[in-house]
């Protein structure tokens, strides 16, 4: 009877040893993994970076010059790639290519009769931005940016003129190619890159004026979220 409690004490002393050996293992796994991935996320800002994001725009104009022009915000889509293009540790160059919903929605007077337009212009744009980096989670961008019209939709309103005054603003001039200026943050967690954005034109939307309807430059802010591969 000894024997066997002497041997039921060393199967279960054996599997205790075993047991508590496994979860010393499991724990020192997991610390190396959470290691691993804090040091490939630091070294994320050294490395080229690419990825995708998508958020919105609430955008709209500054600079207005129409009869009795009055404009309000509007939401739209923002989309595209981006790439990050370290130079050292501190600084980088991020490039972006982003389809981009801008526009308004606003009232004036053409012929003395009284309109309400909600535009809609949908842009290709490319800014080209200097990236600071101060800390491995935190990136301040800034820079130039490119942007050609791809497409422009109008809900025009009107009074008895409604025929004259559509035909004024098929016929205006719309400035396709603009350049801009942006700037913005990146909160980076590991993959995830939560982006804000802030951006202006630094052209009109027409080319010489021609027209009785606005003339505008557009003025936005962008919120997006974004994966990023490295």
């Amino acid at each position: 009877m000894n024997q066997l409690n002497y041997i039921f004490i060393t199967i279960l002393a054996f599997f205790f040893l075993q047991s508590n050996a496994q979860t010393t293992n499991d724990r020192s796994n997991r610390k190396e993994d959470k290691n691993s991935k804090v040091y490939s996320s630091r070294e994320a800002k050294k490395r080229f970076v690419w990825g995708g994001k998508f958020g919105v725009n609430r955008s709209n104009v500054y600079d207005e010059q129409g009869m009795d022009f009055v404009a309000s915000s509007k939401t739209g889509f923002a989309g595209g790639l981006f790439a990050a293009i370290p130079l050292g540790s501190l600084l980088g160059i991020q490039p972006e290519v982003l389809i981009s919903q801008k526009g308004f929605s606003g009232s004036g007077t053409i012929n003395n009769e009284g309109y309400t337009l909600t535009r809609t212009t949908t842009h290709l744009d490319i800014p080209l931005q200097l990236q600071l980096k101060p800390l491995r989670f935190f990136s301040i961008v800034g820079g130039i940016q490119y942007s050609y019209l791809l497409s422009q939709s109008d809900e025009l309103s009107s009074g008895a003129n409604s025929l004259q005054q559509s035909q004024e603003f098929k016929n205006d001039n719309i400035r396709k190619n603009s350049l801009g200026a942006v700037t913005g943050f990146d909160i980076n967690i590991r993959h995830i890159m939560l982006s804000g954005r802030v951006g202006c034109d630094m052209q009109a939307n027409r080319g010489d004026g021609s027209s009785y309807t606005p003339r505008y430059k557009n003025v936005w802010l962008q919120g997006t979220v974004g994966y990023r591969i490295y």
